[in-house]
């Protein structure tokens, strides 16, 4: 067996070395330049011994090697220049790149000599680099993300909250980052998480808990919100975290009730079309018969009254099929441009005279209203119905409210209402002070057939042909009403304006402009949707937020030391404290707090029926963002 010599042993090392191995003498002459060497610094051995080192060092390292050969030959200091020390080579083509060096002395015959091994870092730079883009594009599309993104571990810890979460739950990430997750989750949820992470700590199962899940979130306001969930599980530094992908479900499920809601308006708009048809037909017959029998019996008065009383009762029958097919928007309209302010102004002579005397009719119409784009007999009619409905719901008398205004309905007001294009309307409103609708009222006026009067004093039909017929003309109407305050209806009609150059541009107006602040609002509204709403737009516009869901929570917060400087709250909230007993308390523990009420009835009535003070700062809904900015900043800056 041959065997060979240690140095023999060494320099097949050092020929075979991945790493570079160079060395050299006391004044920084090379002796020895392995193949790693070659190939990193692109010269051979040859081009290289006898001469210095410094070849291989780009500025400032040559400067560097200088300093430390010249300390070392004044003062005979052993010294180890670097072990695992970051420094920059140079090529023979110029180029520099990244190295790791360790340098060593050693003596040979008793001259001193340095051994330095070479590590290029370029690959792994790159890597580094590759890994470091990753992660902040990464970083990026979770900071941007609309969906919500929720990392935590495998006690349920929250570690990440990104900003899509913040919005979506109302919390701030440093809120939520070191606690559990239950705390966003309603009952049965928090029980369901705590036996799937028991089932994982027992079994140590990879699950993975839902990919497309519907489930229920919980905000900071305790409102609930339903919500697509995605949860995946994954190891970091060998721990279980389990990464959540949140998607907001509220408007598809919004956009869903409206849509069944328009299917089934439909489908019975279908349904009592034909129907109506169907009796028309007959109901000519049976008019065209008895008109033909009463000139048979005109000598014969005491029958000639029976024929009266069928054709009476068929043209009571026409009219109901005329409603009918308003419903269904099958009658036939005839649109021109209509100035609602004259209509209506000629309406209130009529009105004075068919409404019973303890009706008060007043009309607050809008001095500069745009021409609406409608059938004026049909929309005198709509207006004659709802105005015959307020006063049913004031047997005891009281206000009757007849309004117009211009109306821009922006993409934010369609998110709440989808069927409604963005434009500029005509709003014709009639407002009752009567004893208003319950919810579960509230949500069927518009169907056929539907009244709460007894049995013989109602059709059914009025709302439902008002609905029709602004349905027809490509409008929308709304209904307000909150039990003992009264109804307020919206009908709203497209302008002209919009008519006339096919467009709908939303360009800010000066009366339009949206002040901003830093001032804290406390929020009092118990509609989840509407809430969430409002805290977006002051949020948006520099506010701090506080939001409550109703008013007890609100002067719990208040109570507990919570100091805003506007008090933003719904007259007409459940719970047993409505808006106006909340200012009053608020004002009890701060006197000097500010306050806006917004509600979605005419202030007429409220103030007109001493629910509220002539002068108090009410914004109604529907309102805009401009609108909510404008009237905050007027109350905020105001002088005592």
């Amino acid at each position: 067996m041959v065997e060979f010599s240690e140095e023999a042993r060494l320099r097949a090392v050092v020929e075979t070395a991945v790493d570079g191995v160079i060395l050299i003498d006391a004044v920084g002459n090379i002796l020895m330049f392995n193949p790693a060497c070659e190939k990193l610094f692109g010269y051979s051995s040859d081009e290289v011994i006898g001469k210095n080192v410094k070849m291989l060092m780009p500025d400032p390292y040559q400067s560097e090697h200088d300093s430390y050969l010249g300390n070392y030959h004044r003062t005979g200091a052993r010294k180890i220049i670097g072990i695992g020390r970051k420094v920059q080579g140079q090529r023979k083509d110029r180029s520099v790149f990244p190295m790791d060096l360790s340098v060593g002395e050693a003596k040979q015959e008793g001259a001193s000599i340095f051994v330095g091994i070479i590590h290029d870092l370029t690959e792994r730079e790159r890597s580094e680099k590759v890994i470091r883009e990753a992660a902040a594009r990464m970083q990026a599309v979770v900071e941007t993300a609309v969906d919500g993104v929720i990392l935590i571990d495998d006690s349920g810890t929250v570690l990440m909250f990104n900003p899509a979460c913040e919005r979506l739950f109302g919390y701030k990430d440093e809120e939520v980052i070191g606690k559990n997750v239950k705390m966003l989750m309603p009952q049965p949820y928090q029980r369901e998480h705590d036996g799937y992470l028991s089932n994982y700590h027992r079994t140590h199962e990879r699950k993975i808990i839902g990919i497309g899940r519907e489930v229920q979130g919980l905000r900071k306001d305790g409102s609930n919100f339903p919500m697509d969930l995605s949860v995946g599980e994954a190891k970091q530094d060998g721990a279980s975290i389990f990464v959540g992908i949140i998607h907001d479900l509220t408007s598809r499920k919004q956009s869903e009730a409206l849509l069944v809601q328009a299917q089934k308006m439909e489908a019975v708009g279908q349904l009592s079309g034909g129907i109506a048809h169907d009796f028309n037909n007959l109901l000519t017959v049976i008019i065209g018969n008895a008109e033909a029998i009463s000139d048979l019996l005109k000598p014969r008065p005491d029958l000639l009254r029976y024929i009266d009383m069928i054709i009476a009762a068929g043209e009571r029958g026409a009219e109901l099929t005329q409603r009918l097919l308003a419903f269904s928007r099958r009658q036939t309209l005839l649109p021109v441009e209509v100035n609602c302010n004259h209509l209506v102004n000629e309406m209130q002579q009529m009105l004075l005279r068919t409404l019973r005397e303890n009706i008060n009719i007043k009309t607050e119409l809008e001095s500069d209203l745009w021409s609406a784009f409608a059938d004026p007999s049909q929309l005198e009619s709509a207006i004659l119905n709802l105005t015959i409905n307020a006063q049913d719901a004031m047997p005891d008398g009281g206000n009757l409210i007849i309004s117009t205004a211009n109306v821009p309905l922006d993409e934010q007001y369609q998110v709440t209402n989808p069927e409604v294009p963005p434009g500029y309307y005509v709003m014709i409103s009639v407002t009752d002070t009567g004893e208003g609708m319950p919810p579960d009222i509230l949500k069927k006026v518009f169907e056929p057939f539907f009244t709460t009067k007894e049995v013989g004093r109602g059709s059914g039909l009025g709302l439902s042909m008002v609905y029709g017929f602004v349905k027809q003309s490509n409008g929308h109407v709304s209904i307000y009403s909150e039990p003992r305050l009264g109804t307020t209806v919206r009908i709203y009609l497209p302008s002209t304006i919009t008519k006339a150059d096919g467009k709908t541009n939303f360009h800010r107006r000066d009366n339009e402009k949206t002040p901003g602040g830093r001032e804290t609002i406390l929020i009092a509204e118990d509609d989840d949707f509407v809430r969430a709403y409002a805290v977006t737009c002051l949020e948006s516009l520099g506010y701090k937020v506080i939001s409550a869901s109703g008013g007890h929570e609100a002067l719990a917060l208040l109570s507990q030391g919570s100091e805003p400087d506007v008090l933003f709250t719904d007259i007409v909230m459940p719970g047993g404290m409505n808006g106006l007993e909340l200012t009053e308390h608020a004002r009890k523990l701060r006197p000097d707090l500010k306050v806006l009420l917004t509600s979605g009835y005419a202030l007429d009535a409220l103030t007109s029926r001493g629910r509220i003070d002539i002068g108090t700062a009410v914004l109604h809904k529907p309102y805009r963002k401009a609108a909510l900015a404008q009237h905050l900043r007027r109350i905020i800056d105001e002088t005592e």
